[in-house]
């Protein structure tokens, strides 16, 4: 029983240790702005998005992998938080960003031009950590892929 119990402690400390998906932003000031994130990497995921959320932590959000650069595009349906939603090249480099979406709005929301990440965060941390167009993003240990389904 004691070896049990020893085991299960140590697997519990191992997954404790483990890193999570992280992004960090690199903004042209000089700061950096640090997100844990939840991936949507298949097509299943990246549909329900951050739907039915009652909050999303100050550090917390979730990043969208596309399989290829395109003009991206979503909306907040059934999603009560305001958001930030940063649209990342193929490159890492914020290309734009749509700030402070609309509860529920079925409204299309776009920056126009081609991205394949997604990061959506609480809506006004991007004006808050000075994030704009241009900024340079790192991933960690997040895929670079979708998973195809």
């Amino acid at each position: 029983m004691l070896f049990f119990v020893l085991a299960l402690a140590t697997l519990s400390a191992v997954a404790a240790c483990q890193a999570q998906p992280k992004v960090t932003i690199l903004t042209r000031a000089g700061s950096q702005a640090v997100f844990q994130v939840e991936v949507a990497d298949t097509p299943a995921k990246r549909t329900m998005g951050l739907q039915y959320r009652k909050d999303l932590g100050r550090d917390r959000g979730m990043i969208f992998l596309f399989p290829a650069e395109s003009p991206q595009s979503f909306w907040m349906k059934n999603t009560s938080i305001p958001l930030d939603m940063i649209f990342i090249d193929h490159e890492r480099r914020i290309v734009g960003i749509v700030e402070q979406t609309v509860p529920f709005s079925l409204d299309s929301r776009s920056v126009g031009v081609p991205s394949q990440f997604v990061l959506e965060i609480n809506g006004g941390l991007a004006q808050q950590h000075g994030i704009q167009p241009g900024d340079i993003v790192k991933f960690d240990d997040i895929p670079t892929q979708p998973v195809a389904e």
